[in-house]
């Protein structure tokens, strides 16, 4: 739904077949399985173990001997083939899904509108066209007051034909759109010679009874890009294809630190600061006022200018390296991000499972109900520190790994401490025991 909500302009009116929206969410639901497939895990293992602590079977596990951790065991196997098959997931399916979905939606959003004719309105859909009818008829072919303006012509004035009705069909191959026009006129003007023998310009008119003017409708098809052309995009990358770019821009950032210290390096050399330049010599001694003094009268104008001029130099080339050097940067800690993600989703598929199964025996709920709400709650905890802390690290505030894993790290502890209160079958999340609490408080007080 939000691919839909997001893209529903892109896809109305375009005259897309079936198949090729239906492709093009096929693609998109891929990039969702990082945020669906934690959240199922989740919502299942709290299910699962609520109806389990609800129909007493937990109680029945424990007093046959079992402790928790062990009936958890044989899920956490398939817990494990579920993670190592994300991580397989991640690193082959998820990048050619991405790379399909990519080119194919900037062929869908690059698509013309389908050609539509409107009463009362000028279409002008059609490269160099631009065509008016006055009536459609209910069969969506008739027309009625036809008005066709035809810009196609070297000489900067259009030509003009007008009907009185006429009808609309395309070819077999959907290539062109055909227009039979009965009783009309044809008005062609021409912008005279100015230097020739004919100064003045002329109005030609010419009436038919039928005519079929024909439009080329190539522009409208959806062309497939190259998916090659999409392929240097991080999400499109594999482990192996992340490390060779991450290399690529790392020796381009070197050779840009090298330049800038050649740049400046080529500056102090201008300047006599190093050995060998000595159009200017200076003083072998302490210089107590400005440095201007030490240089002569005639030539401290000449050296004001060039050095301003070699110091504008410089600034104007450090300026265009500058933003180039921060893209590379920004690039850099994308890609180790893109990395890091590819062992994620595993490890978040456990870590949820840690957290929903004990949750579940503790709540001792099954169903739809408070499952679904305690899912919710815990995924959105886990999403929105993973949403910040990635932004953050995007940003170059934080550190790349350490924004990825940020999530983990902070529901890890929670893990082990739901784990550890399903363990010694603690009352957590069991109203009626911090009602007794409360009774029992007041109960105190009372005595005293």
């Amino acid at each position: 739904m939000l691919f839909l909500f997001k893209y529903v302009d892109d896809l109305i009116g375009k005259g897309f077949e079936w198949y090729t929206i239906l492709e093009l969410m096929f693609y998109a639901s891929a990039s969702n399985v990082s945020m669906a497939l934690p959240l199922a895990i989740l919502l299942s293992s709290i299910m699962t173990f609520g109806t389990l602590g609800e129909n007493y079977e937990l109680v029945a596990i424990k007093s046959a001997g079992l402790s928790l951790q062990r009936a958890m065991r044989p899920l956490l196997v398939l817990i494990c083939v579920i993670a190592f098959s994300s991580f397989l997931f991640s690193e082959y399916m998820l990048p050619k899904a991405n790379l399909k979905y990519g080119s194919l939606l900037w062929d869908v959003r690059n698509k013309k509108l389908s050609f539509l004719i409107k009463e009362g309105v000028f279409n002008n859909s059609i490269p160099g066209y631009s065509i008016r009818v006055d009536e459609k008829g209910k069969d969506g072919v008739s027309l009625k007051g036809i008005m066709i303006y035809d810009h196609t012509g070297n000489n900067g004035v259009a030509k003009v034909i007008i009907a009185k009705s006429g009808k609309m069909n395309t070819t077999k191959d959907q290539k062109y759109l055909i227009l039979s026009l009965k009783d009309g006129v044809r008005y062609e003007e021409s912008s005279g010679n100015a230097g020739g023998y004919n100064p003045r310009q002329q109005l030609t008119r010419m009436r038919f009874e039928q005519t079929e003017p024909k439009f080329d409708l190539s522009s409208f098809k959806m062309n497939r890009t190259d998916e090659n052309s999409f392929r240097s995009n991080n999400q499109m990358l594999n482990l192996k294809g992340l490390n060779h770019k991450k290399d690529s821009l790392t020796k381009e950032l070197d050779s840009i630190d090298r330049f800038a210290g050649l740049t400046i390096g080529s500056y102090y050399k201008s300047n006599n600061y190093t050995k060998g330049y000595t159009k200017i010599k200076v003083p072998a001694k302490k210089i107590t006022g400005s440095i201007l003094s030490t240089i002569p009268k005639a030539q401290q104008a000449s050296a004001i200018r060039s050095a301003s001029d070699q110091a504008a130099s410089v600034k104007q080339t450090m300026d265009g390296r500058l933003p180039d050097h921060a893209d590379r940067v920004k690039n850099l800690i994308k890609i180790s991000i893109e990395y890091q993600r590819k062992f994620t989703l595993a490890v978040s598929c456990m870590l949820l499972f840690f957290i929903g199964a004990p949750l579940g025996a503790i709540i001792r709920k099954g169903g739809l109900g408070l499952p679904v709400v305690m899912a919710i709650v815990f995924f959105l905890f886990y999403h929105i520190i993973s949403t910040v802390a990635e932004k953050s690290a995007t940003q170059g505030t934080l550190n790349p790994i350490v924004g990825i894993w940020l999530a983990i790290i902070v529901l890890s502890p929670l893990g082990a401490f739901l784990t550890y209160k399903a363990t010694v079958d603690s009352a957590l999340f069991d109203a009626n025991y911090y009602k007794m609490l409360i009774v029992n408080l007041f109960k105190k007080k009372k005595d005293r």
